[in-house]
């Protein structure tokens, strides 16, 4: 992992987002793809927990964006994320780009060019430091959990799909 001089433009536009709003960490390149949370996490040297991944929905009473920044080590329940915003579809490759503003691999938790609907993954809590995507595949920059929350303003929601085991 690298600081790079020569962002592309996605990932600058991130880096100019950090640096308007004081955030203290640089924009850094991957030389592999953090496309997937195994990728960056394996990128990155950290456990997968601490990325912070972006999946993204689609309302569908308004067709507005949904996002869910997730923990790497969590499955999103999308049953639970409806109970709190209403029923969801899938949001496509096309959708991401235009309604978010990143492609899909790199979506960033800011800097969205349409207002988003955002839920935090509670379980992010738990975490000194996390990964977040910095609007490219190979981008991403470090923040602690409560920059996160004061970055977005998302609510915190349980949001983890979670097996329940029975005892008989």
């Amino acid at each position: 992992m690298k600081e790079s001089m020569q962002l592309p433009d996605s990932a600058q536009r991130v880096a100019d987002l950090l640096n308007a709003i004081g955030h203290d960490k640089p924009v850094v390149m991957l030389p592999e793809t953090g496309k997937t949370s195994a990728e960056a996490a394996a990128g990155l040297g950290c456990d997968i927990a601490a990325i912070a991944k972006s999946i993204v929905f689609r309302r569908l009473s308004d067709d507005a964006a949904v996002m869910v920044v997730a923990s790497g080590a969590n499955r999103v329940d999308e049953q639970k994320v409806a109970a709190i915003v209403g029923p969801l579809g899938r949001a496509d490759a096309k959708f991401v780009k235009q309604r978010i503003g990143y492609a899909i691999g790199g979506v960033c938790p800011i800097g969205h060019v349409e207002k988003t609907v955002m839920l935090i993954d509670e379980d992010l809590m738990r975490l000194d430091s996390l990964w977040a995507a910095a609007g490219h595949p190979h981008a991403v920059f470090n923040l602690t959990p409560q920059q996160l929350l004061n970055m977005t303003g998302a609510p915190l929601a349980d949001v983890a799909l979670r097996v329940e085991t029975r005892v008989a």
